[in-house]
């Protein structure tokens, strides 16, 4: 059973952004899309990770319906089972790297994996205060919180837009490696199309589909 599948999925602002769009993601798979700014990826993805109800179409987790009738449903598989990365790192800046960290774990009833910090190269910087962090030390932090929930499905916004192309990589390297120790999954949207190619599978978003390339 795949773990998420979206079906007949479609949504509009102003102007439509995408039409009945179908397509699952498997348990240990990683599925980018790219597109031009605007063309509607981070609705897609925000259609997909809880944060917007699509106008129409469903949004399948594990089997079940993520928009039914019980409206907490969303909110516990958001906190219990996706994690979200945005380019901004949203930490909390009165407390220090390892508390931002901490809180997140403690939440989802886990615990801290020392490797993870070590592979995202802020083990060191885990007693400063997120104010004295670099930009792209901050974005790192923000990612070690997500994935210290353990989450099934990783939506990733940009998450390396504000990364050199090496950190970028390195990042990556990391959430892939999670994904494939944890048979957990990955929807990445991305402007970076070498980034994208990384990934098992990728899409562009254009003409109110999804076309695989």
């Amino acid at each position: 059973m795949a773990l998420l599948r979206a079906l007949g999925l479609s949504h509009a602002f102003d102007y439509p952004l995408f039409n009945s769009l179908t397509f699952t993601l498997e348990a240990g798979e990683a599925m980018a899309i790219v597109g031009v700014s605007g063309c509607g990826k981070s609705t897609l993805l925000h259609c997909c990770s809880t944060l917007l109800e699509p106008n129409e179409g469903e949004v399948y987790f594990n089997g079940t319906l993520l928009y039914g009738k019980d409206s907490n449903h969303a909110l516990h598989v958001r906190r219990k089972e996706f994690g979200i990365i945005f380019q901004s790192h949203y930490l909390f800046k009165g407390f220090n790297a390892r508390e931002n960290v901490e809180l997140a774990a403690l939440l989802a009833d886990s615990q801290i994996d020392q490797s993870l910090l070590d592979n995202l190269g802020i083990a060191p910087v885990m007693h400063q205060k997120i104010g004295e962090l670099s930009g792209g030390q901050q974005q790192r932090v923000s990612i070690a919180r997500v994935l210290a929930k353990k989450p099934k499905i990783i939506f990733a916004d940009e998450p390396t837009g504000n990364l050199d192309s090496l950190t970028a990589n390195e990042v990556m390297d990391v959430l892939f490696e999670y994904v494939d120790t944890y048979k957990a999954a990955l929807m990445l949207v991305t402007h970076d199309e070498k980034l994208a190619h990384r990934c098992n599978s990728v899409f562009a978003l254009r003409d109110l589909g999804l076309q695989r390339i």
